[in-house]
C-alpha cells in the first residue's frame, strides 16, 4: 500500500448538505484516518465554503480533521489546522485581481444577488443568481468583465444558485495541484470526489483520479459525459458510500 492525496468537497459529497443517509461516513473516517496514520495519506476538503460555514459544517458532522482545507471555491488554503491563509498560495492569486472594480461593474445587475458579507472573501465575490436566468446573465457578465475591462477572472456557477468569481488561476482544481505539488504526490496517486459545478475544476485540470458521487448534479454529470475519462469513476452510492466505492475501484485501499 502507498499513501494517496485525498481531496473532497464537502457538501452532497462527503456528507449531505441537509438531509440524506450518513452512515457511510463513519466507515470512510475509519478507512481514512488508518491509512493516514499507516502510510502517510494526506487528506483535503475542498469546498465552497467560506471558514464560517466550514467550522458550523465541522461542528454538524462527524468529519475528520483534515491535512488542508481549501475554502471558498479554492481561493484560500490553510494547512494544519491554522486560521491563517497559505501566503505562498495568496501571492499567486494577487497579481491582476481587482476586486473593487468586479463590485462595481457587478452592481449594474439587478438578477445578481450578494450572498451574506461571511462569504465575499479577499479573493472572492458572491452572487446567488437564479438558474433560470443563468444563461442569459452569465456570459453578458463574463464579455463585460473580461473583454470589455481585460480583468483577468473567472466565473463559476454551481448548484443552479452560486456564483462566483474569483481570480483566473484559482479554483478548486488549481489548489488541490498547488497542494499535490507541495507534498509531492503523483496524479496517479491523488483522488479528488465532488458532486456539483464548481467540483469540475477538480476533475479537468490532469489527470489525477477522479470519483463523481452517484447523487451528482446535472452540470458535473453533463460534463463527464462530454469529457469521458477513464481515470474518472461514477460511482452508484451516494456521498461517502460512493467515495468507499470509488477508493475500492481505483485500488487506493
Amino acid at each position: 500500500m502507498k499513501p494517496f492525496l485525498f481531496v473532497s468537497d464537502l457538501d452532497d459529497t462527503l456528507v449531505y448538505r441537509t438531509v440524506g443517509d450518513d452512515n457511510a461516513l463513519p466507515e470512510l473516517n475509519q478507512l481514512l484516518s488508518q491509512h493516514r496514520q499507516e502510510y502517510g495519506t494526506k487528506i483535503v476538503y475542498s469546498t465552497g465554503r467560506s471558514p464560517v460555514l466550514y467550522k458550523q459544517l465541522q461542528a454538524q458532522k462527524n468529519i475528520l480533521q483534515p491535512d488542508a482545507l481549501v475554502l471558498s471555491v479554492g481561493t484560500e488554503i490553510y494547512l494544519d489546522g491554522t486560521d491563517t491563509p497559505d501566503s505562498g498560495w495568496s501571492e499567486i492569486l494577487s497579481p491582476g485581481w481587482q476586486r473593487e472594480t468586479v463590485l462595481s461593474i457587478t452592481q449594474k445587475y439587478r438578477e445578481l444577488v450578494r450572498q451574506p458579507d461571511s462569504e465575499q472573501r479577499p479573493f472572492k465575490v458572491s452572487f446567488f443568481l437564479q438558474q433560470e436566468v443563468s444563461a442569459r446573465v452569465i456570459p453578458q457578465l463574463e464579455a463585460e468583465l473580461q473583454k470589455k475591462y481585460k480583468l483577468n477572472v473567472k466565473l463559476i456557477y454551481s448548484s443552479g444558485i452560486d456564483l462566483d468569481i474569483v481570480p483566473h488561476s484559482s479554483d478548486k482544481g488549481q489548489a488541490m495541484q498547488f497542494l499535490r505539488r507541495k507534498w509531492k504526490f503523483a496524479a496517479e496517486q491523488t483522488v479528488v470526489c465532488g458532486d456539483s459545478g464548481n467540483d469540475i475544476a477538480l476533475f479537468a485540470v490532469g489527470n489525477e483520479r477522479g470519483i463523481i458521487v452517484g447523487n451528482a448534479r446535472k452540470e458535473l454529470l453533463q460534463w463527464h459525459n462530454e469529457y469521458p475519462f477513464d481515470y474518472h469513476y461514477l460511482a452508484k452510492s451516494f456521498c461517502a458510500g460512493g467515495i468507499i466505492e470509488g477508493l475500492n475501484y481505483f485500488g487506493l485501499l
